[in-house]
Formats: C-alpha cells, sequence, structure tokens
C-alpha cells in the first residue's frame, strides 16, 4: 500500500521543528511527503526542503480548504492512502501514523481519522473541546448510524486523517467551493456511497486553538455560512443545534471541576458562537464587504469577488 502525507503550510518556520521531529520518529515513513505552501515570507519552503519535503507553492490568495487538498491528492497519483496534516499538528507518539493506516484494513473504511489530544499551552476551554470531540474509544461508522448519531456520524478533521483514493475520488474528491468543513463533507459523501468512518484513538496528536472570542464568533460565522450554502448536509445529517446543546452542558460540567472562573468566559462564548452561526446561516440578506469582515476564511470571499464570470 502506498502512502503519501500532504500537508498545507504558511509562514510554519516558527513551529515546524516539533511537527518535523515527531515525524522523523514515526515507525511507519510515508511514500513521499508533500507540503503546499502558501508563499511563505518566512523559510518554510526552506526549511521543510531540507527535512526531505517535496515543496509545491502556490499563490498565497488562491488557497482554498477543498481545493489546495485536491491539489495535493493530485500531485501525489500513485498513493493509494493520503494523509492530511495541519502544521500546528504534532504527532504525539511514534506510531501514530502506523495506527491510523491499520483501520483500513477493512476495505470499506474509506477515511479515518486520529484523537487530537490538547496542546501544552491549551486553555481550559481549549481541552474540553478536545476531550468532547476525540473520546478514549475508537470506533467504526456508516449510513446506519446516521439515525442515532446525526452530524457526529460524519465527523472527521483534517488536521489528522488519511482518505482511501479510490474512496475519495468514487465521491468526487474534495469540495472545491466550500467555506471550510471540506472533510465533513467528504465524509458525508462517502457515507452516503456505503463506505465507512473510521476514528482511531489509539493514533494521537497534539492540536488544539486557544481561540479568542472573536475568533469564535467568526468561525462559527464560517460555519453557519456553510450550513447554509450546503443545505443537503444538514438535511442528511440532521441539524446541529442538538449537538451544540449538549456540548455547553458538557463545558459547563469541565470548566466547574477544572476552572470555574471560565464559566462567565464559556457562556459568553457560547452566545458569541451562537449569534456568529445565526449571522452566518443568513449571510445572503448581508453585504459583501461585511461577511468578509465578519469571516474568518477571509480569501473565500476575495476569491468569489475575483471570479470570472
Amino acid at each position: 500500500m502506498t502512502i503519501a502525507l500532504c500537508l498545507p503550510t504558511l509562514n510554519a518556520a516558527a513551529t515546524a521543528r516539533p511537527f518535523l521531529d515527531a515525524l522523523a520518529m514515526q515507525s511507519l515513513s510515508p511514500l513521499e511527503c508533500l507540503a503546499i505552501d502558501s508563499t511563505s515570507a518566512d523559510g518554510t519552503p526552506e526549511l521543510l526542503a531540507a527535512a526531505g519535503l517535496r515543496i509545491h507553492s502556490i499563490p498565497r490568495q488562491t488557497f482554498n480548504h477543498g481545493a489546495t487538498r485536491q491539489l495535493a491528492v493530485e500531485l501525489c497519483p500513485d498513493a493509494e492512502i493520503i494523509i492530511f496534516m495541519t502544521q500546528d499538528a504534532v504527532l504525539a507518539s511514534p506510531d501514530s501514523l502506523q495506527r491510523l493506516l491499520d483501520a483500513f484494513a477493512d476495505p470499506l473504511v474509506g477515511a479515518a481519522y486520529g484523537r487530537q489530544l490538547p496542546a501544552a499551552d491549551a486553555t481550559p476551554i481549549a481541552a474540553h473541546a478536545r476531550l468532547f470531540n476525540y473520546l478514549p474509544q475508537s470506533y467504526v461508522r456508516d449510513k446506519s448510524d446516521i439515525p442515532r448519531y446525526g452530524i457526529k456520524t460524519a465527523f472527521l478533521s483534517n488536521s489528522f486523517a488519511a482518505y482511501r483514493r479510490s474512496a475519495l475520488l468514487a465521491v468526487g474528491g474534495f469540495p472545491t467551493s466550500a467555506i471550510l468543513s471540506e472533510d465533513t463533507m467528504v465524509a458525508t459523501r462517502m457515507l452516503l456511497h456505503d463506505w465507512k468512518i473510521a476514528y482511531c484513538a489509539e493514533a494521537t496528536c497534539f492540536h488544539s486553538h486557544n481561540y479568542s472570542m472573536i475568533d469564535e464568533f467568526r468561525r462559527y460565522f464560517d460555519i453557519g455560512v456553510f450550513h447554509g450554502r450546503e443545505p443537503w448536509y444538514l438535511a442528511t445529517l440532521g441539524k446541529a443545534e442538538g449537538e451544540g446543546f449538549r456540548f455547553v452542558h458538557s463545558e459547563l460540567h469541565y470548566l466547574r471541576k477544572k476552572s470555574p472562573s471560565l464559566i462567565p468566559s464559556a457562556l459568553l462564548r457560547t452566545l458569541s458562537k451562537f449569534c456568529g452561526y445565526k449571522l452566518g446561516r443568513m449571510e445572503r440578506f448581508l453585504p459583501a464587504p461585511l461577511k468578509h469582515r465578519l469571516s474568518m476564511n477571509k480569501g473565500y470571499w476575495s476569491a468569489i469577488r475575483t471570479k470570472p464570470l
């Protein structure tokens, strides 16, 4: 089985060393390591090339969560399994990649993702998000699980995930026009085409975000845009609100034990995320400059404005 690891990068020089050190320790060496670099200005391409990665540079303004990853798939035509990571994810054990690939022993598994552990600098709020979404038990889900698990059935994260090429191509590859969530879109399409999605709790990496409240608002604005522009997604999996309420309940319980002083902040963040999401769902009524201002993925709106008619 031929394997490639693909990594989108932008000005990653300051944080690349932990990623590269962990990659060098892996018991499994991918056939090829490819970095698609968005014209970094800090020496990232040179640093990664010196570590043995193949570099493919793209103009920064052309980066797109789905299209850039689809480009990576096309640049690794011989890879039967393509692993995707982000530059801020650090493999947590020497067998992380091998454990992730073990999921593909089942020929019906189309995609698999690993467990993300809180990074050393994670705040209690950021740590809870990882502990809530990435459980210590592995599982495999298919289309029959949608009535029970709803939107969580297709949960997947390209910060540490792998795809079977044949399954990915069978569902049309990564979407090229989504603002985000290209990973869960692919997972949903795979489920509908009778592929399975595997969660590998034994395959671990350190990855978390200490988002500010404004960052949370902007991210959830983009999620709202995604849900509004892809109505089939929620129609297939069910509404996201139920999972949101479960998350808030879990977060408050966690903070009561770990850091009660953060509960007011968590409640404000919940309100911010809710408002951002609702505004995103109504983005068709908002002027383009305002959408650009409210969004985390500003390049998405710039690309829309410059797209030829």
